[in-house]
């Protein structure tokens, strides 16, 4: 988690900083931060300071990343500094990942609430 944390630091986001990493056999297969698509500006806020609505979450770079890679990210673990979105969540099911380990809880719950549902194991560390 720790790792995760650092790496959400490479976010220009100014709202909210977050990270994402993927491991499998206890090896980092991808990793991720929040932010704009490849060749888009690094500014993720628009002039009112609301999110940009094409700004891809940490999750879903993570696993887009891996994907491009040709890794397989099934059976491995997400680690995350931010609980899952539903978006992410349905990414995440989709994905093959089994277990994810998030620090701070998101205002709301249908993301971890659906991973559960699929019997994915989800844990919050502090």
């Amino acid at each position: 988690m720790e790792m995760a944390s650092v790496w959400a630091k490479n976010s220009y986001c100014k709202r909210l900083q977050v990270g994402a990493l993927i491991v499998k056999d206890k090896m980092i297969i991808s990793d991720g931060y929040n932010g704009t698509p490849s060749g888009f500006e690094n500014i993720c806020e628009d002039e009112s300071g609301a999110t940009k609505p094409y700004v891809l979450h940490a999750e879903a770079n993570a696993i887009t990343k891996v994907a491009k890679s040709g890794n397989s990210s099934e059976g491995a673990t997400l680690y995350v500094t931010a609980s899952p979105c539903l978006e992410c969540s349905k990414l995440i099911i989709q994905s093959g990942i089994r277990r994810v380990v998030y620090r701070d809880e998101y205002r709301l719950t249908d993301g971890i609430d659906l991973l559960r549902r699929a019997g994915i194991e989800v844990v919050k560390v502090d």
